[in-house]
């Protein structure tokens, strides 16, 4: 094996796990158990509850560019790998960014979406208000819950 088809294999290689990690990091929680530092040791309003109707519902997956770059990047090492000659080479280097990066935002949005759950709530003073959360945990008509809002975000808890 040639040391160019070797050094472009370790490069792929490398920039599919240099893609990966900054696709778990691009991921985050919006799960009812989930703070994040900001959010910790901060008071929030209570408002207690009963459960009036709960739906599934997917929360969209994030669309920060990390997958079109890091698919661009694959893409055109991939592509320019497989020509021989310098435009053959670079024609095939611009057709790979632009599927990887087609692909890469496509495989960003469908790894960070989630599953989760509006849930209905009507509060003691009568009113109605609805949170969407990720559905880690299970909720039904009838429940009594907390709803805690502060910091922008407001979240359902038993």
């Amino acid at each position: 094996m040639s040391q160019k088809l070797q050094a472009t294999r370790l490069s792929l290689l490398f920039a599919a796990l240099l893609g990966s990690m900054v696709l778990a990091g691009c991921a985050t929680s919006q799960s009812g158990s989930s703070y994040t530092p900001a959010q910790a040791q901060r008071e929030m309003t209570v408002r207690m509850g009963v459960v009036e109707s709960v739906r599934l519902v997917t929360i969209s997956g994030t669309q920060s560019g990390a997958g079109s770059a890091t698919g661009a990047v694959l893409g055109g090492l991939a592509g320019s790998s497989m020509s021989s000659g310098s435009r053959r080479s670079a024609a095939g280097a611009v057709i790979g960014a632009v599927g990887g990066a087609v692909a890469g935002h496509m495989l960003e949005e469908g790894v960070t979406k989630k599953q989760g759950l509006e849930i209905t709530v009507r509060y003691d003073n009568g009113t109605l208000g609805a949170i969407t959360q990720e559905a880690d945990e299970s909720f039904n008509v009838g429940d009594r819950v907390r709803v805690l809002s502060g910091g922008g975000v407001t979240r359902v808890a038993r």
